[in-house]
């Protein structure tokens, strides 16, 4: 994993954008996570216990295996199942409430543990005897046959057989459900399913060693607020554009953000912005000054044209 080094005299901001898989055909299964949740987080993506620490005041014990249960919609088409975004379904957080109510005996009973926390989008329980499953993340699964994305047994067999009949008694319930009614009744998608992911604890968090140096992290995800307050480095939803020096940043719309560094560039505010980007799903870091801000053109005497943030983004270097 490429990392980031800095050093006093240079003012450095990063900006993070987000990545798809480009799952290899080749290949037996897709890594777990996406490829900036692996960049933030390591290999073991251990991604429920940080989303975790970003949606509640928790003291979480950094041994502590953690679930994160979404509650979802698998949408049929002719010959498979098709997981659609959370943010297609407007769950509120009454609805996702009263779905957990009848369901929230049998979690307990396999789970082996109560309920850690509960919002509109997701539930988080100790893992207990699904610890071991191979999962991935719902950012990761949506919009594709889900045969490919289920969670699949490691080094112990039978677990994923446990979590399919778990799974299985709870769609039931959720289908005759008075929520899903009342959805179905104002044409919205029924909450037919629950998905796993996430599985790990705070221990295996490995985060990139440009995190060392950084000393602010704007966004509003709850994966780098929970990432923020794991490394104990102040975060806000909004840039602090008088705060630049040694932030780091990561938004679903960059291109604002970048408008803000490229001047912070040119006045002199910053001398350089690494921007970080996972084309074809690797990691690639950029390092932009003052002078790359602007294309050169062969003709000398013309005044250099300042790139595009769709430039930066297309281009190979």
């Amino acid at each position: 994993m490429n990392s980031i080094t800095n050093t006093t005299s240079v003012r450095r901001f990063t900006l993070m954008i987000a990545g798809e898989d480009t799952p290899d055909p080749q290949t037996e299964r897709p890594p777990s996570g996406l490829p900036q949740e692996r960049f933030l987080l390591g290999d073991r993506a251990p991604i429920a216990p940080i989303l975790l620490l970003g949606q509640s005041d928790l003291v979480i014990d950094p041994q502590l295996s953690i679930a994160c249960l979404q509650p979802v919609h698998l949408h049929a088409t002719r010959d498979h199942l098709v997981l659609l975004n959370q943010n297609q379904l407007g769950l509120t957080e009454e609805e996702s409430a009263a779905l957990l109510k009848p369901i929230l005996p049998l979690l307990e009973e396999d789970f082996k543990s109560p309920l850690l926390f509960q919002n509109a989008s997701f539930y988080f329980i100790p893992a207990g005897p699904f610890t071991s499953l191979i999962t991935h993340s719902l950012d990761q699964s949506h919009g594709r046959n889900i045969d490919w994305w289920m969670p699949r047994d490691s080094d112990e067999e039978g677990v994923a057989k446990n979590w399919r009949k778990l799974q299985n008694e709870i769609q039931m319930l959720w289908h005759i459900d008075p929520v899903n009614e009342k959805r179905e009744q104002s044409a919205q998608a029924s909450i037919n399913s629950i998905w796993i992911s996430g599985i790990g604890k705070l221990a295996d968090v490995e985060a990139p060693k440009c995190f060392q140096e950084i000393q602010s992290i704007y966004s509003d995800k709850p994966l780098l607020i929970g990432l923020a307050k794991f490394l104990k480095i102040p975060h806000s939803a909004d840039l602090n554009q008088n705060k630049l020096d040694a932030g780091f940043a990561y938004a679903d719309n960059p291109e604002p953000i970048w408008e803000i560094l490229s001047t912070a560039l040119e006045t002199k505010q910053l001398d350089e912005v690494i921007l970080i980007d996972f084309p074809d799903g690797d990691v690639r870091e950029r390092t932009f000054t003052r002078k790359a801000l602007h294309q050169q053109s062969w003709m000398f005497w013309r005044k250099p044209k300042k790139r595009s943030w769709q430039d930066l983004v297309r281009a190979n270097v």
